[in-house]
Order: C-alpha cells, then structure tokens, then sequence
C-alpha cells in the first residue's frame, strides 16, 4: 500500500506504549485512527481525547465504517495479539494491508534518518534522552519512544523540518529487524525473551543480523565488553561507550548531595561540566550514549550540555514519587535481573546507610523460569524483598513456577515476604519504610499513586 493513498489507520492492540506512538503520530496528520484493546487504561482514554476511536470488546461491528476500506486503511497490530483474534481475521480475510508496528517503524526509517536505540535494557531511558537533546536543539528530531518523557508527557514528538526520527528498536519478537537504522545505540545483550528466541545464540544472532542493517556511512555506537560482534557494512563507522572508557565516556565524576556532574570525553569534541537533569548513577552512562548519538548528528557542545541538564526522566524509570529526608518512594521498570542489578545499585549509591526494601513483580512465567536464581541473587543486594504473584502478560501459567522460585533463593539475612499485589495498599497502612522501591514491568505500579497518597498522609 502506497503510504500516500491511506485515510484511515486501525489499531489492534492499541494501548501498548509503542503503538500508541505510532497512533499519535497519525493523530496529528489528521488520519481517521481508530483500534481496539482489552482494557482501558490512563493511556487509552487520552487517546481517546486526543481523537483516537476506541473500544474494548473483541467485535468486527465495533470497527467504525472509515476502517472497512482495504484500499484506504491500514491495519497496525501488535505481536501479542493472538493470531485468532476476530477483528485481525476480518481484516485478513477481507484484503486489508496488515503490518506490524516494526514493519511501520521501517518505513518510516526507509524516508528519514533513523536513530534507533537497541538493548536488553537501557534502550527507552537512552532513547528518551537523545530525543530532548535533540528536539531542544537545531537538528530537532520527530520520535517514537518506548516510555512517556516527563519533558513532553507523551512517548511521541513530531517535527515538521527534521530529518531524523528517534526509535526504541525492540528486540522482542524479532522486531527490531525491519528498521533500517542510520545509526544506532546497542546498550545490552543481556540473553532475554527465551520464550521467543529459545537459546541465547538464537538471541545473539538476532543482534547480530541487526547491525547488518546500519546504513551505508551510518554509524554504531556499542557499549564496550558486549559479547555481541557486530556485522556491519564496510562504510559503517563503529564506536564503544561505557562509564569510564571507551571512544565516548565520562570523566570527573561527582556524585553530592543529590547533584551528579561530569566531563563528556568524545572522539569529536569533549564536553566539560554536564549536569545530570536526572541525578541518577545509572544515568551517566546513559548520558554518554544518548550525547555520542546527538554529537555524532550535528548537536554542539551547549546543546549537549542544556539538553541533559533540562532532561526530567522517564515514567516508571526511576520515577520518585516521595522524596524527602525521612522518606523515600519511587518506582522501576526494570524486569530483567541485570536491570534490577543496576538498579539496586544506584539505589545503594544514593541512600548508602538507609534501609531498602522493594517490592517486586515478576513478569512472564518463562522469564521467571529461566532467570529465577539471577533474579534473587540480585535481589539478595536490598535488605528487604517484599514478592508479588507473577504478572501474567501474554502467557498463560507454568506448572512449578511462582514468585517462590525467587523467595526461596534470596540469601540468608534478607528479610523477605510474599503477598498479592492487592495486599499493598494494606501494606504501606500498616508499615513504616525509609527507602520503598517498586520493581517489574507489570502492573504493581497502578497502586504507586494510593501508595504514595497513604504514606504522605502518614508522615502528616
């Protein structure tokens, strides 16, 4: 289907982070956008602000007439729609162009320059950051992020001039695959999504076929010590980043009092006395890809230094909610073990003499089976772990597999307990805490708000 001869596009799966991106963005060319999801959620109903037609029950008669056009509607779905759904049959049946949002993200990659951020972890934070950078400078960029920046409230930003758009390449089901990237971050790779990949090599390989896909003259910038050995083509300049070595890293880092400072040391040019807008410890890696993806496209050293001074973060990363000397909240998507890792130390960075408990959400029964002993290992760091039932997402149970795989691997010493996740409110009523963190990509963190509420009326 020929872009220009589209009028409508149909969402199936609407409400996902990613594709709710792609949805704004026809939003604002002023297409008919419509879609269906399982639940509404706070993102649905501002789509449904903001124009998007929506509904929540699996029904071919829910689709509005706009979208029963095959030759004037695109259909957009999401990998975790199941292949029977009704409204994805119709639209099968029925001659309709149906793509992934992957394949959307490519072509869009295909008709600007692609700057795209790939990883086990770190890749939304990254990606956030290099898209302020560059919106707030000359280059500007259009972007489709895998979180909702604090800076814009939205996970998308438009531009009508730029000639870049930044993208969260993700590896889940081979997605990331039909970009054809310009440049492109690798922050990990972190063996993830065994239910997909089924063997680490597999999941190595899957990396490996992407960085084949860099452009000619475009660039990889590949944090150093990655067992990944990139395929790119000859014209491909490659780059590695990490904290403290590296072609891009940080220098004359101070950590004080809540304030985080360093030198951006560049193969292009240095950049002396950043400030970190998001004084977090993991962040000034972070900073160091996000800034070597910006410099590299043309942003000079004021624009670098004003653009991660004025960065604000990322819902769900890192996200504090309560943040005062007696008492600290925040929450963290992080749902891999190597992120919870880099987590609970920054935490421990921050607060060294504080008692820290999380409370922890699996997600996927597959990744608690195969990661269940990294899992504790890491969480054996916090001095107390409070575990939830296991966020279901896409899958359904695995007979042995519960959060008590983890419990009963936490260390000797740590001070554990396991709950529903609808015991927390009662929880934070009848617990005092100093430093609480909420862990995993499920749903615990709809309860952060009441939480919250609780505790601060509680310090009153």
């Amino acid at each position: 289907m020929d872009i220009k001869n589209i009028k409508a596009v149909y969402f199936i799966g609407a409400g996902g982070i990613g594709m709710s991106a792609i949805a704004r963005y026809f939003i604002k060319k002023g297409y008919v956008v419509a879609g269906y999801d399982k639940t509404p959620t706070p993102l649905t109903q501002q789509l449904e602000k903001e124009g998007m037609l929506l509904h929540y029950e699996e029904d071919v008669k829910e689709i509005p007439q706009a979208c029963k056009n095959p030759k004037s509607c695109l259909v957009v779905y999401t990998p975790a729609i199941p292949s029977d759904h009704q409204e994805l049959v119709f639209f099968q049946q029925n001659g309709f162009e149906i793509q992934k949002r992957a394949q959307l993200l490519g072509t869009l990659t295909q008709s600007l320059k692609g700057l795209c951020f790939a990883g086990t972890h770190g890749k939304t934070t990254t990606s956030c950051m290099c898209a302020h950078i560059m919106h707030q400078s000359h280059p500007d960029c259009n972007a489709f992020l895998g979180g909702i920046s604090k800076n814009y409230g939205t996970n998308y930003i438009l531009s009508s001039q730029s000639e870049f758009v930044v993208i969260e390449a993700d590896e889940f089901d081979r997605s990331f695959h039909w970009l054809h990237p310009w440049m492109s971050v690798i922050t990990s790779t972190d063996p993830d999504h065994l239910d997909i990949y089924g063997t680490e090599e597999a999941y190595m390989e899957s990396f490996q076929h992407y960085t084949t896909l860099i452009q000619e003259g475009g660039a990889l910038i590949i944090k150093k010590g990655l067992a990944l050995k990139p395929q790119v083509k000859p014209s491909v300049k490659v780059y590695e980043y990490a904290l403290d070595e590296g072609d891009f890293h940080a220098e004359n880092v101070k950590i004080d009092n809540g304030n985080i400072t360093f030198d951006f040391i560049s193969p292009v040019a240095n950049v002396p006395n950043v400030s970190l807008g998001h004084p977090v410890p993991i962040n000034i890696e972070n900073a160091v890809a996000a800034m070597a993806m910006a410099q590299l496209n043309g942003c000079n050293a004021e624009e670098l230094r004003y653009g991660i001074k004025t960065y604000h973060g990322v819902d769900r990363r890192f996200d504090f909610k309560i943040k005062t000397p007696q008492l600290v909240f925040l929450s963290d998507y992080a749902h891999h073990p190597q992120e919870i890792l880099q987590s609970v130390r920054s935490i421990r960075q921050l607060y060294k003499d504080r008692k820290i408990t999380a409370v922890f959400q699996p997600h996927l029964y597959t990744r608690t089976r195969d990661f269940y002993k990294e899992f504790a290992q890491a969480l054996s760091l916090l001095d107390e772990v409070i575990l939830c039932d296991i966020y279901p997402a896409r899958e359904l149970p695995i007979p042995g597999v519960t959060s008590k795989l983890i419990y009963d691997n936490l260390a000797d010493g740590v001070e554990k307990l396991m709950i529903s996740k609808e015991q927390v409110l009662k929880l934070a009523e009848d617990r005092s805490f100093d430093v609480l963190v909420f862990l995993g990509a499920g749903d615990l963190d709809s309860y952060a708000p009441q939480v919250a509420k609780i505790l601060e009326q509680k310090a009153k």
